[in-house]
């Protein structure tokens, strides 16, 4: 009996044991899901406000990246703004003055406007187009404020200023033609290095084999834009440096060829027959690439300048102007002039000797600049 007593007792405890051990267990079951609760919540806080902080982050990146980019058109239209200092005192000083003197818009207002803007080398046929779209806005709107004249001006301007370019398209060759002195060669440099910022890469081609050291200018040019240069011995045949910078693109992948061409003008047949050989040998071993033809003008020469555009126009399938040394005249109406008269965009414009003083064309910008 005291057996049988004992073993009752032993299955008892166990049995609270058992609970003991199952509530113990449940209660460790409900901390642990808890504490999984607690986790879960708190590695969702984190990551809302993980990503709270990354857009904060994303917002100040893109604030930032606006505000340089803004900074860097600032700096920009700053170089602009000095470079055209000259032309801005030829010709807004002076449409000033007008302005301030003149009491009623009439005829001889007309002719003093016409005066100053032929002064700025736009031209006679450019400047009395201008003068003649002038007065009939001013005469449609009934306006007497001279003042009004003003805005109205810039805004014929822009409109003569702002024409279609055709979008880049890689690959692309280049061909950079003008008659020596005018700057080319640095211009070619300066574009070398504005593609390769722009992350393109580039090649040279120096077909200017007539001139004596145009190779070795355009050499430096190429070790400072860090761009591989194509060149053989002076008076070999251009087309055959071509082909030899066609080669070297396809070899690397280039984005850009640049050639540079020679320029003598004074023999128009010969130079016509030089370029039309060197397109074909682009035709034919580079099929497939977008050719332009830039030609580079010194804005110093004035209507010479136009003149030239004339001239390669009729020997070259121009593509658009370079237009440099515009810091040193105080005639930039002859941009005015080659897009009216020739109907070729200027696509460059140079208005100092650093990198970044060549710059790509903004008709609103320009004009901003000289009035």
């Amino acid at each position: 009996m005291a057996l049988f007593g004992f073993g009752k007792k032993k299955k008892e405890q166990e049995a609270k044991e058992e609970a003991a051990r199952a509530e113990a267990e449940a209660k460790a079951a409900e901390e642990e899901k808890a504490r999984n609760a607690a986790h879960a919540e708190a590695e969702a806080k984190a990551r809302e406000e993980a990503a709270a902080q990354a857009g904060t982050s994303a917002q100040q990146m893109r604030a930032e990246d606006e505000n340089g980019e803004e900074e860097k058109k600032k700096g920009l239209f700053s170089r602009l703004w000095q470079g055209l200092s000259k032309t801005r005192t030829n010709v807004a000083g002076r449409v000033d003055e007008l302005i301030e003197a003149t009491e009623e818009i009439d005829d001889d207002f007309y002719e003093d406007l016409v005066d100053i803007l032929i002064m700025s080398d736009m031209g006679v046929r450019t400047s009395d187009k201008v003068i003649a779209e002038l007065k009939r806005r001013i005469e449609a709107e009934r306006i007497t404020d001279a003042r009004k004249a003003r805005e109205i001006l810039k805004q014929i301007l822009k409109e003569i200023m702002n024409q279609p370019r055709k979008p880049l398209k890689w690959p692309m060759v280049m061909m950079v033609v003008g008659v020596n002195g005018v700057g080319k060669t640095t211009t070619i440099g300066k574009l070398a290095m504005r593609f390769k910022d722009a992350r393109h890469s580039v090649v040279l081609a120096a077909a200017d084999t007539f001139r004596a050291a145009a190779a070795d200018q355009l050499e430096i040019w190429a070790q400072r834009a860090q761009v591989p240069l194509v060149r053989h011995s002076e008076g070999a045949d251009p087309a055959a440096v071509v082909y030899d910078g066609i080669k070297k693109a396809q070899s690397t992948e280039a984005d850009l060829l640049i050639v540079d061409t020679a320029g003598r003008l004074h023999n128009k047949k010969n130079l016509m027959e030089e370029l039309r050989k060197i397109s074909r040998i682009i035709a034919r071993e580079y099929e497939g690439a977008e050719v332009r033809t830039l030609l580079v003008i010194d804005a110093t020469t004035g209507q010479n300048g136009l003149q030239q555009a004339r001239e390669f126009s009729e020997v070259a399938d121009v593509s658009g102007i370079v237009l440099t040394k515009l810091d040193g005249t105080a005639k930039g109406g002859i941009a005015v002039a080659i897009m009216d008269e020739l109907k070729l965009p200027v696509l460059y414009i140079g208005v100092g000797e650093g990198i970044e003083d060549l710059q790509a064309f903004d008709a609103d910008a320009f004009v901003e600049a000289i009035f």
